[in-house]
């Protein structure tokens, strides 16, 4: 799958990445996790420093697919208010989807002081704007639910988001204790971790078949190097390139453009470097980096067709910054880096873990939506813990066929 085409910010944060060899022999493992990019790095780093004999293969490098476009908010909410979600899915379950969520944002914390390299993780807060009038009761309800499961935040009226920042909105919540990552040395820095903890890591190795022996009981997968790996267990966490080995019905994709900006002196009129994102759809998002750079992104488009989205992009770097200036009309941005790429999605709003009958003892891995990351982290802890000890209470919530909320008579 081509995902992603333009000018990279995130791997140029990263010019020494740490790299690893090719593999050249036939191997015997636990675990084998097919996908080097960032959920595959969060699989390794729940299984590192344990029994378990885990081996990583990424076809190109570390970080080189989807995760090098991932703009890293690290919030709760996603696309879907979790108000509709309750409709879909019911009260309690969606109570504990809720809570996995917050234990995954505070996991990434935690991740951040135990690991050697620094991936830039700073406690955010958000400011999701009502983009009309008619998007203020909705915004409300959301507000009422989530201050009612102790979530940290507030409900801004017009006047005090316009005492805050350089543009008005209707209504706002502003949620306090969300965060921004670097993407890529996140990525990094967990296969780090996990290489300094026994995983073995190879790049440049790319899967090109794989069948399920009965008798062995292994996945035997086989790479474009002419190698074998024959593994109990298989994690298939290649992004968006998962779809090609497995394709799912729940999951479609549209495009999405991201501008980074050249570093900026003043953030003055940005009140806490919050991050900002709102109702409409597509959406308009920003966020700041450690280097004091820029990230505008969304002005998303339903072509799923490379060349098309690809056309689009010049045009999209410049209306991004147009949207920007509007709403920050003092703060003067230079566009350094732009991207297109694709963004997927699930029809319910929920991530995905696959479990086939064509691929016993393996695990798809769509952590699918805009909040990806902190679905990543909160996927590949369950899947882990389903390896380990053999069951995980939550894996259920996030099966291709998990359940729906009954029929209410």
């Amino acid at each position: 799958m081509n995902v992603q085409s333009g000018k990279y910010y995130w791997p140029a944060t990263l010019p020494d990445r740490p790299s690893y060899p090719v593999l050249e022999e036939d191997l015997h493992c636990d675990v084998l996790i097919v996908g080097g990019g960032s959920s595959g790095a969060q699989c390794a780093y729940y299984l590192a420093d344990t029994s378990l004999d885990v081996v990583v293969i990424e076809k190109n490098t570390a970080g080189s697919g989807s995760t090098s476009s991932n703009t890293a908010l690290i919030q709760y909410s996603g696309e879907k208010l979790f108000t509709d979600l309750i409709h879909t899915f019911g009260k309690d379950y969606i109570e504990r989807h809720l809570q996995l969520l917050k234990e995954a944002i505070n996991e990434i914390e935690a991740a951040s002081k135990t690991v050697d390299m620094d991936f830039e993780f700073i406690r955010r807060d958000t400011l999701y704007s009502a983009s009309c009038g008619e998007d203020v009761p909705r915004l409300k309800a959301e507000y009422e639910l989530l201050k009612q499961h102790g979530f940290e935040l507030d409900f801004w009226t017009q006047e005090k988001i316009q005492a805050h920042y350089p543009f008005s909105r209707d209504a706002a919540i502003y949620s306090y204790n969300d965060g921004e990552i670097n993407p890529y040395k996140f990525t990094h820095a967990l296969l780090d971790f996990a290489a300094n903890n026994g995983v073995r890591i190879y790049e440049n190795t790319e899967m090109n078949g794989h069948h399920y022996n009965e008798q062995e009981e292994r996945t035997i997968v086989t790479t474009k190097t002419g190698h074998s790996i024959h593994a109990r267990y298989v994690i298939f966490a290649a992004g968006y390139e998962g779809i090609d080995i497995k394709k799912d019905k729940h999951v479609s994709f549209v495009s999405t453009y991201t501008v980074t900006t050249k570093p900026v002196e003043d953030f003055s009129d940005w009140y806490n470097r919050t991050l900002i994102w709102e109702t409409a759809r597509p959406y308009l998002f920003m966020r700041t980096t450690a280097d004091n750079r820029i990230i505008i992104g969304g002005l998303d488009d339903n072509t799923a067709y490379p060349e098309d989205r690809d056309s689009k992009l010049m045009a999209k770097k410049d209306r991004l910054i147009e949207e920007f200036n509007l709403m920050f009309p003092d703060l003067k941005v230079e566009p350094e880096y732009y991207l297109a790429a694709f963004y997927g999605g699930t029809v319910d709003g929920l991530p995905i873990i696959g479990i086939y009958d064509e691929y016993p003892n393996s695990y798809f891995l769509f952590a699918f939506g805009d909040n990806g990351t902190v679905y990543s982290q909160m996927l590949s802890k369950i899947i882990s813990k389903e390896i380990k000890e053999g069951t995980s209470p939550d894996l259920p919530l996030y099966h291709q066929n998990r359940p729906l909320r009954p029929a209410q008579h």
